[in-house]
């Protein structure tokens, strides 16, 4: 027998056993098509087989993520039900002697979100964690908000995010000393290795099922209440408009503006309903072109001074304030605009509150979103942190009292919420954009205030998509080989290598080069997908508004063009 032959029959015996194992019946179907065509010598399902069966959805510290069909590099019931065993044996390995470990699990709506939730209750249960099922489909920051409310070992939350609408995921937290925070290294490798374990060893229909709690709405009910919490009582009532794209966020996101003390934004009706077919946004994140559109067609219908959007799962916030210069009437802000606003609002309200030695905490984002937040936490005597990307680095700053991500997440409340969260996001804008009325501004006015104080801190991303992985690793490894002396035009003063850690930064593949004039390069490989991702910061301090901006565009274009020049 042929070599690939060998391979075909080995593949084709891993699919049978994967059927006799499914209890899916829609996933159990597609296979055996693809089962039936592969030994029928068809090359499509032949290949569709090898992609399905060659390699395994990876567990990491953003858990698990992919398309939904069979197989274990799929999302899928078999690959659900093996991660929640294989987290459930991590929880009890680690259990003290005579502690019973428990789990507080939450679901939004996308297809499979409800069933892959009572797979993972129904599974931990009967491994003998205490399992607690959320009452209904509900945002993540719920769901790590529960972690800590209900003072549970882990959480899971059973979302794909922003993700294209036949995905879904896995993500894991930690209790306990972790706070609520998502996972890091080394438990990733660690839960991933029980996984694994459990895969190996046994299936699905041998995995023992117990009784899960179900969770009373007074979870849902405190989350709101702390998170109203988190503005001011509106002076204003500013026009708004909101859309849920199609998610979770709104029945949560409406209690906590009312509690607030907030009229009821206008809606985009299509998208206001949680649906998991995302009818009316090709890729259902507010970042994609197009995202937005039916939020500005109700913006300009009600005279909104302020769109929200949240995404999906709503731990992610978008906003757009109106813009003459603009065709649609509206210009989303940028993530970092957004993240700068609210770590100046957050710096101010630190202030107010002084402790004997002057203001006191934390202000931190990650290392490629805009170093303005830092200028700002120089400017109120209050501590600064760059972290890794992700959420799960951000939360774990010491004394945080504001953190953001370049890409639209915003934490406010860290005494809450150890996670991104798009509701308590919005309500703090909110707060901004009514304490501004009130005076007579608007936010546009507030981001030239910004210039004016800290400068303008202008920024771009570049992607640059492969079709062959190695083209990345290619790309990178040249960079370090043979690093430029200048990018766009501008000289390079310095490089920083972050491959073996730097600072207080643990190892990670990203290049950051300091270019003069203040302006910032960082170069990195997606995570989640097959890009090389380029993340562009330069500043302008001198002159007016008008030449701040215009100085920081400048060299950010310059930047840009010669990034793309230099990864070509």
């Amino acid at each position: 027998m042929s070599q690939d032959n060998a391979a075909g029959a080995e593949r084709l015996a891993l699919a049978e056993a994967w059927l006799a194992q499914d209890p899916d019946p829609e996933t159990r179907a597609e296979l055996a098509a693809l089962v039936d065509g592969a030994r029928a010598g068809d090359a499509a399902a032949i290949d569709e087989l090898a992609d399905r069966f060659d390699a395994r959805l990876a567990f990491g510290t953003a858990g698990l993520r992919g398309e939904i069909a069979a197989g274990p590099n799929r999302m899928n019931r078999v690959l659900v039900s093996q991660a929640a065993a294989g987290l459930a044996a991590y929880l009890l390995e680690r259990a003290r002697p005579g502690e019973t470990p428990s789990v507080v699990i939450g679901y939004d709506g996308r297809k499979n979100s409800a069933v892959f939730a009572r797979d993972s209750a129904e599974i931990m249960a009967g491994a003998g964690v205490r399992a607690v099922l959320l009452p209904q489909l509900l945002p993540t920051p719920v769901l790590a908000f529960a972690v800590r409310h209900l003072d549970t070992t882990a959480g899971v939350m059973v979302t794909a995010s922003h993700n294209p609408p036949n995905d879904n995921g896995y993500k894991v937290y930690l209790g306990g000393e972790h706070g609520g925070s998502q996972i890091v290294s080394p438990a990733d490798a660690e839960i991933a290795a029980a996984i694994h374990h459990v895969a190996a060893t046994t299936t699905v229909p041998d995995l023992p099922r117990g009784e899960f709690e179900t969770a009373s709405e007074e979870v849902a009910d405190e989350y709101v209440r702390q998170t109203a919490l988190v503005a001011d009582r509106p002076a204003s009532q500013p026009r708004v408009v909101y859309t849920a794209m199609h998610g979770v966020g709104w029945e949560t996101a409406a209690r906590v503006l009312a509690a607030a003390g907030f009229d009821a934004p206008a809606v985009v009706s299509a998208q206001i309903s949680p649906d998991p077919a995302f009818p009316t946004v090709a890729f259902p994140n507010p970042e994609e072109p197009g995202a937005m559109d039916l939020s500005f067609a109700e913006a300009r219908a009600a005279g909104a001074e302020l769109v929200i959007a949240n995404d999906p799962d709503a731990d992610r916030l978008a906003i757009a304030i109106p813009d003459a210069s603009s065709a649609d009437g509206y210009r989303r802000l940028s993530g970092n605009e957004v993240g700068l606003l609210l770590g100046w609002r957050a710096a101010r309200r630190a202030a107010d509150v002084p402790g004997d030695s002057g203001p006191d905490g934390t202000l931190a984002c990650s290392i490629v979103s805009s170093p303005g937040l830092e200028a700002v936490a120089r400017a109120y005597d209050l501590d600064f942190e760059a972290t890794l990307t992700g959420f799960k680095w951000i939360s774990r700053a010491p004394n945080l009292v504001f953190g953001f991500e370049e890409a639209l997440g915003y934490l406010v409340n860290p005494e809450t919420v150890h996670d991104k969260d798009g509701i308590s996001a919005a309500v703090a804008f909110l707060s901004l954009a009514a304490s501004l009325k009130a005076e007579g501004r608007t936010i546009a006015d507030h981001l030239d205030e910004f210039v004016e104080r800290f400068g303008c801190f202008d920024s771009s991303q570049v992607s640059i998509r492969v079709t062959d992985l190695s083209r990345i690793g290619e790309i990178m490894a040249r960079l370090r080989a043979e690093p430029p002396s200048s990018v766009g035009g501008i000289r390079v003063e310095r490089i920083e290598d972050l491959a073996d850690g730097f600072g207080a930064l643990p190892p990670s593949d990203v290049l950051r080069i300091i270019l003069e004039g203040g302006a910032r390069v960082m170069v990195r490989p997606s995570g989640t997908e097959p890009k090389l991702k380029v993340y562009i910061d330069a500043v302008g301090t001198e002159g007016t508004v008008g030449e701040r901006r215009a100085a920081a565009s400048a060299a950010v274009a310059a930047l840009e063009a010669g990034m793309r020049e230099l990864t070509a």
